[in-house]
Parts: C-alpha cells; sequence; structure tokens
C-alpha cells in the first residue's frame, strides 16, 4: 500500500516480554505468520496475514518491561515537525523522533488526556500492505476520561476534521482525512475500573467475531466487552495473556442503522 495521508494509523506493534508466547497466541487467534527476528532492530518481528505485513512485535528493552501494550502510528510527512507540533499542543513526547534504517523515522508520544501512540514517517517501510481483511488492522479508538483535551488535540496536530454522533448514551467522535473517518474517540465510563489509563484501542478485522473470541479466550485472553452488534460489525474487546488490550471485528456482521453523525469544529 502506498504512504498514508497524514494522520492516518498506518502502522501497529506491540512489546512482550515473552515474544514467542504473544506468536503462538495470535498465530491461533488471528491467523498470523511471522517473519524473521531482526536481531539489528532488537529483535523486532513482522506479523504477517495472507503474506501480507500486518503488524509486529517486540521484546521490551532493557529497563522498558512493564504492561504490554499494542501502539498504533499514525502516518507524518514529518516525524521531528509533528513531535513539535504535539508538544506545542499540550502532549508529551515519550521517545524522541529517531530513524530506523532506511525504514523510516518513528516517536512515541502521548496526547493531554494520557493516551500513548506512535508517529511513523515512512521510508522504505511504509506500513500496513492490508487494511480490513482477516488478520489485518481494522480500526482504532482512544478510549479517554477527559474527551474535550483529544477533541482539542488531534485536530490540531493532524487534519482532522470531527463528527459527533448524536446519541446522549454515548461520547463518542468520529476524526476524518479528506472526508475519511480514521480514528474514533470514546470517553471512557465508569465501567472502567480507575487504574485502566487513557489508551489507543486497536482493533483486528476476523472472519468470524464469535470464533476468535471462542479461540482467545482458549488460549488465555480474558473477554472484556462483547461479542456485540453494531452497524460496522460484530465485535468483541478482549486482553491478551499478557495483558494487552485489542478488539475483534467482523466488518461483513453489520446490523442496525448507522448513527446520525454531526460536523463539530
Amino acid at each position: 500500500m502506498a504512504v498514508q495521508p497524514e494522520g492516518t494509523p498506518c502502522w501497529a506493534d506491540a512489546m512482550f516480554s515473552d515474544v514467542e508466547g504473544a506468536k503462538s497466541f495470535y498465530g491461533e487467534v488471528l491467523g498470523w505468520t511471522f517473519g524473521e527476528a531482526s536481531s539489528e532492530y532488537g529483535n523486532y518481528t513482522q506479523a504477517y496475514s495472507g503474506g501480507k505485513a500486518v503488524a509486529a512485535v517486540v521484546p521490551p528493552m532493557p529497563g522498558q518491561e512493564g504492561q504490554s501494550a499494542w501502539c498504533l502510528y499514525l502516518a507524518s510527512p514529518d516525524a521531528a515537525a509533528t513531535a513539535e507540533k504535539i508538544r506545542s499542543e499540550g502532549g508529551e513526547v515519550l521517545m524522541e523522533p529517531m530513524k530506523v534504517g532506511d525504514f523510516g523515522s518513528m516517536a512515541l508520544v502521548r496526547d493531554p488526556g494520557g493516551a500513548v501512540f506512535g508517529i511513523w514517517q515512512a521510508g522504505v517501510h511504509e506500513g500496513f500492505e492490508s487494511i480490513g481483511e482477516p488478520g489485518a488492522y481494522a480500526w482504532a479508538e482512544v478510549f479517554t476520561r477527559e474527551p474535550e483535551k483529544s477533541d482539542a488535540f488531534f485536530p490540531a496536530v493532524f487534519p482532522f476534521t470531527a463528527q459527533q454522533v448524536q446519541d446522549d448514551a454515548v461520547d463518542f467522535r468520529v476524526f476524518n482525512v479528506d472526508g475519511n473517518p480514521v480514528l474514533g474517540r470514546m470517553r471512557m465510563t465508569d465501567d472502567f475500573p480507575p487504574e485502566v489509563p487513557s489508551y489507543v484501542n486497536v482493533y483486528f478485522a476476523v472472519e468470524n467475531c464469535d470464533e476468535a473470541v471462542s479461540k482467545a479466550t482458549k488460549h488465555g485472553a480474558v473477554l472484556r466487552f462483547g461479542p456485540m452488534d453494531s452497524p460496522f460489525g460484530r465485535f468483541a474487546a478482549l486482553s491478551d495473556p499478557q495483558g494487552a488490550s485489542f478488539s475483534v471485528i467482523d466488518m461483513k456482521a453489520t446490523q442496525g442503522d448507522m448513527p446520525e453523525m454531526a460536523d463539530v469544529s
């Protein structure tokens, strides 16, 4: 796939203290196969679905051990400039922009509400080779307790326009690039334990949501929510055996009418 427009999700990876365990789990649940670990880049290992690169797993760097989590990367034509913008808009740069050989340049950042994500300036590695197909990235949402901070921050840093779902029961917003939805923003309710910080929830597409959930729980995952029908597909939220949160969605199994959306500035 070509380099994605600025602000569009373009890659996802996760650190796992037990990389072999992660490979086994995601291989079973999402059908991933894995390339050779790149010792030059901290044993970074790409995951493939149908022969196309869809994500990566990596062991933690010394001193970086902790909770496993998926990291979503947003495309940037200039990682250094985007990092500066993030700072000026009240975000934090956790890892300064750095070149990763000729693959590209990356940075790790945090929005003012506490959600961590990455920036990717493509070199020869342009990002996802497949999107929306079973086993590949499908969608992502920023879950935050302080939506007003995210709502101001993201369109100030990226060329986003925003739409708000017109439903009093849910506080949900969609960010668009060139009229295409690229990222959701969900207010965290009291259903979330207070110790759970803001985070970016990554969805992977599957052939059948219920079967994926069954496989995941059989292999040690915890079901957090769902499976549930929606106009976007049947989905469920899980934590993998090492604690990394992710969701699965069958985008063919849609049910109900699309929600009404209103443009917001």
